[in-house]
């Protein structure tokens, strides 16, 4: 089982599979590497998949301290660094997302092409949820705080498997970390600095984190382009994956 070192020590699991070109996939909030399980097998037929899970999540540690985007970004760095991999795609979706803006911002000789799908550039100028949708997630029967995970993530028309609801396992003190970090990011400023070609996707109907972020973050960065999934919600690359994975298997592969 890999495991990588952080430069605090930590030990960070992560997974290759696949040949081609290496692909670093990053999971969301509280998610670990299972968040692709659904799905890496159509990245891993072009290229070397490289799937993690993040500190506090799956069979990496889960220390009880600070987290941020950026700190996972470092983590995702030595991942690479102990894989023997120098440069990679980069394809983060939600919090992944916000990663990966990190990764590309401050490690830009590392990232070949970079895919940010259902994220946002954090901070004063991102569009937020509402609070409708902030109460239906803080609901205090956890049954129904997760049929309302699953209505955010889905359309109703699904009927699984529902690979992003959560890392089950993980302890509560490190769910919370894993929502501070994402709720306090903001690379509004380094988004202009990312080199690496970029293409933004976003489901039409994802009120999770609006849709309207999508043109925020193409607008931000040099270049980038943008697809947005008709009709698709947050968990737009499981659902939608008939067309989310071969759009991004084509901009990665130029």
């Amino acid at each position: 089982m890999p495991l990588a070192r952080a430069a605090d020590g930590t030990k960070l699991f992560y997974s290759v599979e696949g040949s081609g070109p290496p692909l670093l996939l990053i999971a969301g909030q509280s998610n670990s590497s299972r968040w692709w399980s659904q799905v890496r097998a159509g990245f891993s037929a072009a290229f070397t998949t490289i799937v993690t899970d993040h500190r506090g999540t799956g069979s990496s540690d889960k220390p009880d301290a600070p987290y941020s985007t950026r700190l996972f970004a470092s983590d995702c760095v030595a991942i690479l660094d102990d894989a023997g991999i120098d440069r990679a795609h980069v394809y983060g979706t939600s919090m992944g997302g916000r990663i990966a803006q990190w990764i590309a911002a401050s490690h830009g000789a590392r990232v070949d092409r970079l895919v940010l799908g259902c994220t946002s550039p954090g901070g004063p100028h991102a569009i937020e949820r509402s609070a409708e949708v902030r109460r239906s997630l803080a609901q205090v029967d956890p049954m129904k705080a997760r049929r309302a995970l699953e209505e955010l993530m889905y359309t109703p028309a699904y009927r699984g498997p529902f690979n992003t609801l959560g890392d089950p396992a993980m302890p509560p003190y490190a769910r919370k970390r894993h929502l501070f970090a994402s709720a306090e990011h903001d690379a509004w400023d380094v988004l202009p600095s990312i080199t690496a070609p970029t293409l933004v996707v976003h489901g039409t109907e994802d009120v999770f984190n609006p849709a309207a972020n999508a043109p925020l973050i193409t607008e931000r960065i040099p270049g980038a382009r943008m697809h947005l999934i008709e009709g698709a919600r947050h968990g737009y690359f499981e659902e939608f994956a008939g067309e989310a994975t071969p759009l991004v298997v084509d901009f990665l592969q130029g």
